[in-house]
Order: structure tokens, then sequence, then C-alpha cells
């Protein structure tokens, strides 16, 4: 590229052999200087690359003065003509490494002071400094090359999605309070006092209204904002592409949307996804690897043991059992070789996910071993059962237990006895850690498409809410059950983006006919007065002739640190908030002037702090 300003004639990276004998005004920042006696030379950086600038005492007197007394960061203009390194001199690592610049004039444009951290990618500077000093850290190349990707792969989402015909629609930042899952962020109205704004948690309602508009097809890279409970890798506010189209179904969302995640690929990583995209029901899903997102690339699944285990005369097993819980275990090949050590981390795993702990054997042709094994091999005086896996000293019950899980020598066997959501929790643990230890989790990318999620959750108090929202479509062969007030049972018309075990992001054919979103409405306990006060405006709009319509909406902060191999989403987002929701650059949230407070008719008391808000 040509970077021609005013203040430069090329950008630090874009110098070649072709430019030899040229004179350049260049501009950037000090990276590093050096002085050899009679000859100084000085890096400048720019985003787009590094070039070597030289003066020499009897070439360039007034280059060697310009030069002289430089520190890192400083931001400089210099005025010089392109030449040949010297033979030998040649940086083959830079695209710049066969030239360098001889200084003729150098104006000092901005000095730095001493940095709280040197400007180098080999530097491993702790997150809260770097967030500190965000617009330091950005002068790093892993920051500046993750921002780069992250604008190539908005442009090909945007380019993918006009080529289908959708239109880019912003919605308001400032809107009313509408349940949606997660609080709130409030903004009190000066103009009426007492009346309060709220900002998106995500732009569901307007892209519904977008359809009964007749945009047919709507997209938006949007910001949306939830006050939720803080957790690892969750930002208070986030990034989505949001996407909704009119006159479809369930299908024509999975093809659009793996159409429009091909190109994606094929811009950041060079190659087009293999489509269709796998399918999986939440049921199957939550079946075999204890979880509605699993990550594919790890083999282990889950197996129902509640048959085998009640046999084996194991209390544990028995009390969950007769409590209604769950009885699963994972086998996993090879994994007699792990140490105690390694198996005792398997347990932790699953006590860290609430569990009480994980009942484990490892699994050997003279019997088993461990915890585990004593419940599976035969009592004293009894005859070992002939097993068909060469595996002795099993009782009945301990052939049948390993049976259920194909269990062969050499492989260990771990189980989880408990309520059902903490055995989920723990049994998911176990997967990971255990996928973790023996390696297994390698390969291409593996996405898939998780379907029919169930319409509600139950909460702990006994209640349910939506599992997803409540503008979410049940299917339509459950909905006599619904009409009749089942809510456990009944599945949604919901469907989820899952890549490597992480949820990119989530849709749904969408409630287009009024009475059964009022239906949906009563029942998650809104009566009609409040489903009337907080949603008028789209139950007005339903009246007025509602296509059926669909969407989805990918979580681009998740994507992209999976797309780019970073560790968090904070390293690839521009300016994120540390782990509890603070942000170190400009000290935010803070305290306001009382006079702000008495224009919008509040008071204000001393914050907690952030650890105790």
């Amino acid at each position: 590229m040509n970077g021609a300003t005013a203040m430069r004639s090329h950008t630090c990276g874009e110098l070649r052999a072709k430019d030899i004998g040229s004179e350049v005004l260049l501009s950037g920042w000090v990276a590093n200087r050096r002085d050899h006696g009679p000859v100084r030379f000085v890096d400048l950086r720019d985003r787009y690359g590094i070039i070597q600038l030289i003066a020499e005492q009897d070439a360039s007197p007034a280059g060697m003065e310009g030069l002289n007394g430089l520190h890192p960061e400083d931001v400089i203009q210099v005025r010089g003509t392109v030449r040949r390194r010297a033979a030998g001199q040649h940086n083959a690592e830079r695209p710049t490494g066969e030239v360098e610049v001889m200084v003729a004039a150098v104006e000092k444009i901005s000095a730095a002071v001493r940095l709280p951290f040197e400007i180098a990618d080999y530097i491993d500077v702790p997150e809260e400094m770097r967030l500190r000093f965000r617009y330091l850290d950005m002068r790093r190349s892993p920051l500046q090359e993750r921002m780069k990707l992250r604008t190539q792969a908005n442009h090909a989402f945007r380019c993918a999605l006009v080529a289908e015909g959708f239109y880019e629609i912003e919605t308001p930042m400032l809107t009313r309070s509408t349940p949606e899952g997660a609080r709130d962020y409030l903004v009190p109205s000066r103009m009426r006092l007492g009346s309060w704004y709220a900002l998106p948690q995500s732009p569901q309602l307007f892209k519904q209204l977008s359809m009964v508009g007749g945009m047919d097809k709507y997209f938006q890279i949007a910001r949306c904002m939830r006050d939720e409970d803080l957790r690892a890798d969750r930002q208070p506010e986030f990034t989505q592409l949001d996407m909704e189209m009119s006159f479809v179904d369930e299908e024509d969302v999975f093809a659009l949307v793996e159409r429009v995640m091909s190109a994606v690929y094929l811009a950041i990583n060079g190659q087009a996804l293999a489509l269709p995209l796998q399918r999986m029901s939440f049921t199957e899903s939550v079946r075999r690897f204890a979880t509605d997102k699993p990550d594919l690339r790890n083999p282990l699944e889950v197996v129902d043991l509640a048959s085998e285990g009640c046999h084996l005369g194991f209390s544990l097993f028995n009390d969950v059992l007769h409590k209604g819980g769950w009885v699963r275990g994972i086998r996993v090949p090879g994994g007699g070789s792990l140490s105690r050590k390694q198996i005792d981390s398997i347990e932790t795993a699953a006590k860290d996910a609430g569990a009480g702990g994980a009942a484990w054997c490892k699994v050997a042709e003279e019997g088993p071993s461990g915890p585990l094994s004593r419940f599976l091999k035969v009592a004293e005086g009894e005859t070992p059962i002939d097993c068909p896996v060469k595996i002795g000293g099993l009782s009945r019950g301990g052939a049948d237990f390993l049976k259920a899980l194909e269990a062969l020598p050499g492989d260990l066997v771990v189980t989880i006895a408990d309520a059902p959501r903490r055995a989920l929790t723990a049994l998911d643990a176990v997967r990971n850690k255990a996928g973790q230890l023996m390696d297994f989790i390698q390969g291409p990318d593996r996405l898939l498409w998780i379907t029919e999620f169930p319409l509600f959750e139950e909460t702990e108090a006994g209640g349910y809410h939506p599992a997803h929202h409540p503008f979410t479509c049940p299917v339509m062969e459950d909905l006599p059950a619904l009409l009749a007030g089942e809510k456990a049972s009944i599945r949604s018309r919901a469907y989820d983006l899952v890549l490597n075990g992480v949820e990119l992001g989530s849709g749904s054919v969408r409630i287009h006919d009024r009475d059964l979103q009022k239906t949906i409405f009563a029942a998650i306990g809104l009566s009609e007065e409040v489903a009337n006060e907080r949603f008028s405006f789209l139950l007005e709009a339903f009246r007025y002739g509602v296509p059926p319509h669909a969407g989805f909406a990918i979580g681009l902060d998740r994507l992209y640190a999976l797309l780019f191999g970073a560790d968090t989403i904070r390293d690839v987002i521009a300016f994120p908030k540390t782990a509890t929701a603070s942000c170190p650059l400009t000290g935010a949230p803070s305290v306001v002037d009382d006079h702000q407070m008495e224009e919008l008719g509040l008071s204000q008391r001393t914050p907690a702090p952030l650890n105790e808000a």
C-alpha cells in the first residue's frame, strides 16, 4: 500500500529495493537507537513495519544531529534517501531488511517519557499492566495483528451478507427495559425524571420489528450490554453479528450461517469449511457428552450406568439412584497409563464442578484396581465370571458394569454419582480434563449445530424461565402439551452453533402469532397486564401482519479468540474490561459529580470496592 499523506510519503513497512534512490518522508515511533561512533542507527516503527534509519558523520551531519538524544517511543519525522544496505547486513526477518534510509533531516514531533514496559513482542507483561496502558500494548504486533484480522473478518461477514441481499440496519442503544435473561444496564433520563432507558442486551425486539416492517433480511454488527455475574471470559459489553430473515425456517438459517461462516474461514484461514455442518439434538448431546456444547475433537463419551450400578452393592450409587440421581461413567482408552497425581487432578476437576468426587478404577487383564475396583471384583470364595474380554477376578455385576462401558485392559474408568444438574457439570469437567491429559483434543476445528433445546429451564426456586428468550417458537408437536400447562418436556425451535466446545452463537425460529406469544408470556409468569406494559409495542405490531421469521447471532469476540489463537477474548478486543468488569485504563466505573446526580433527581452513596460489589 502507498501511505502517502501530508506528513509521510511512505509507511515504515513498504520500502523495498525498487525504492532505492528515492527521497522519502517518513513518520513514526523510535523503536530503538544504536550509536556506533561516526555512524548512528534508529529503527523507525509504525503499524505497517520497521525501517532502519542511518546517519553518517561525513555524509549527513544534520542527520547525525537529528538522531542524537532520541528516546524509545519518541515520535519523529524523517527526510532522507533510500539506499541498499551494505553487503552482509541485510535483515531477512524484515520485509524492509534489504534497504535503509540515509537521514538528511529529523524533526522530533513528540517526546516520550520512560515507559512502564518495553514495546517489544517478546516481553511478558502482566495483563493488568497491559490493560492499564492499552494504547502502549496496541503498539506491539500481537494486538495489531488481531485488530487487522478482526477487520478482515468483519469485512468478510459484511460482504457475504450484502451479497445475500441483507440490509445493515442500526438499532437503538437507548431503549426500554425488557426481561431477556440478564440484568439491564440502566440510564436515567434527565428530561423525564424517574424514567429510565436500558442499554440493549441484544437487538432482539428491533430485529423482529424490522421483519414486521418488511425489511426481509437484516444484519448488524451490534454492541450488546448485559449486567451479568462475573465469569472468566465474560465482558459486560460485547459484539455480536446479528441476523434475521423473513419467510424462512431452520434449514434456511442453517444454510445461510454456514455460507457466511465459510466465507470468514476462507478470509482468515485460506480454506473454506466442509459443508453442511454436523447436527445433533440437545438430548443426544447431553446424553453422549454431558453438555450442550461438546468439543467433538475429544472422543470421550458418557455412559449411563444406572442399570448396572445398582447391582454392585455400592451404597453411594444406590443412595443417589434412590433419590432420582444419575450414575454415569466415562471410559478413557489407555487411561491406565495415567499417574495417580494425574487421576487426582481428574477427581479435583469433578469436585471443582460441584460433585462430591469421582469413583474410578484402572482396568487390567488381572482385574481392576483403584477405589471402585472392590465393588467390581468377585467376593472371596466365589467363582469369577468368565469375561468375554480378558479381565480377571470380576463378579457378575462387575463384568456387566465394565461391559456397559466397553472397557478394555489398559483403560481408566471414571464415574460420577450425583443429582442430575451437578452430575452433568462434573461429567463435562471430567471429560475435558481426561481428554487434555491423554492429549486427545487435536485435529481441525469441529463445528456443529445443537438443535431442539428445551423451551423452558427450571429455576432453583422451582419455577420456569425461557431457555433462550421468550420470543422463541415451540415445536408445534409439543403445542398441545404447552397449552395443557406442561413445561418440562416442551421442545423449542432453537439452535446453537458450537465450535470446539465453545458456544459461538444461538438463534431460533421466532413466534409470529400474537396469541401464542401471549401464551408464552403467561407460561413464564408474566400476567397479561405486565406483558402488555412491557411489550405493548411488540404486541401492537403483531396486530398488523407478521411474516414468519427466524434469526441467529454469533458472538464475534468468542469466535475471533478461537480463530486467532488468542488466550482470552480480552486479547481480541481493543479496550476490554477486566474480570471485575472494570477498566484499568479509564478507571470506570467511577463516581460522578453531585450536580450531575442532582440533574437526574438521584443521590449517590459511597461505592463498594469492586471485589465486594
